[in-house]
């Protein structure tokens, strides 16, 4: 063990503590890491609260992430505002961190809970789903694909398990708004194979990193797909994950992961899942072309008997936007970029 000469003093507070206690923020420990850094748990003295503290290393981040996909995760998250999303309260910029400040979730996340308790109650698989629900139906209201990186790692782009973070009272908060898309459906898209009910959601994406066992069938096949609908197929991975305490597909093979993902989904005959929440989980894991909207979700017989009042705002913007087609508008529409 080194020794220090008293003299000394203690040792030298790290730069990035003397930077967040400027501002106001004790930082505590550690709670996640990944590529880019790390994300500590902090008490803001201002106002009494815990946060978290997400502070990223500008030496360790791809000049991509620094200069489009964090850019685009701080414009993202300074819009939003639900009970069911991870709130975002600052960002703060040094020559060589950048630090953003959110709304601590202090129960984990989903995934640990079900690594650590096996599969959901269908009450709490209920509660749990019909949060994300409505997260996610505020999102796309707002033109908002979620596509989300876990961990500050550059290595997803997905709705997970490990993204759905809960509070102190178990509630679901999504987190890691790193690759979401602000897309903006100008005029209705034409009748198209992988999404011709959809005519709210235009944008088409292309490109796509993540984990596979979470991707719908147009991703695995390298097409351009809606990424309104992959959000509900990963929705369906995650329901079914939450009531069987397994993944659906099996992604260690992405030739049987193909096969998999074009039939039905197959259910555990030892568990009991109530045919409601089967015929849900079936409507999300299908083809674009017959795959439930968020809209279909916010609706579903299942879904509603678990929330504690009808989204009435989220639903009204959401049919706003998926008005039937003019056989007369130019069809196209408009992403922001930044």
């Amino acid at each position: 063990m080194e020794k220090r000469n008293i003299l000394e003093g203690p040792p030298p507070t790290p730069a990035y503590r003397s930077v967040m206690e400027e501002y106001g923020y004790e930082v505590g420990k550690v709670i996640g890491n990944g590529s880019y850094g790390m994300v500590y748990d902090a008490y803001y003295t201002k106002q009494k609260v815990m946060v978290a503290v997400k502070i990223i290393s500008k030496k360790k981040a791809s000049e991509d992430y620094l200069n489009k996909f964090l850019p685009r995760e701080i414009q993202v998250m300074k819009v939003l505002r639900h009970k069911n999303l991870i709130n975002f309260y600052q960002a703060i910029e040094t020559t060589s961190r950048v630090y953003i400040v959110l709304e601590l979730a202090q129960g984990g996340d989903v995934l640990e809970w079900i690594q650590h308790y096996g599969a959901c109650s269908e009450p709490l698989a209920g509660k749990w789903f019909s949060q994300l629900t409505l997260g996610i139906a505020y999102l796309h209201s707002k033109g908002i694909v979620h596509r989300l990186m876990p961990s500050l790692s550059a290595a997803g782009r997905d709705l997970k398990l490990e993204n759905l973070l809960l509070d102190k009272r178990e509630n679901v908060k999504i987190s890691d708004f790193g690759f979401s898309k602000m897309v903006i459906p100008n005029l209705p898209v034409r009748s198209s194979p992988s999404f011709s009910h959809m005519n709210c959601f235009t944008h088409l994406s292309q490109t796509y990193c993540g984990s596979f066992a979470y991707a719908c069938p147009e991703i695995l096949l390298g097409l351009p797909y809606n990424p309104f609908l992959s959000d509900t197929w990963s929705m369906g991975v995650i329901l079914y994950t939450l009531v069987v305490a397994r993944l659906p597909f099996d992604d260690t093979n992405l030739k049987k992961l193909l096969k998999e993902t074009q039939k039905k989904v197959v259910f555990p005959s030892n568990q009991t899942i109530s045919q409601e929440c089967k015929n849900l989980i079936h409507q999300m894991l299908r083809q674009a072309n017959k795959r439930a909207t968020i809209l279909d979700i916010v609706k579903d017989p299942w879904v509603v008997k678990f929330q504690p009042e009808q989204p009435t705002h989220e639903i009204k913007l959401l049919e706003t936007m998926c008005q039937p087609p003019s056989t007369t508008a130019v069809h196209q529409s408009l992403e922001i970029k930044t």
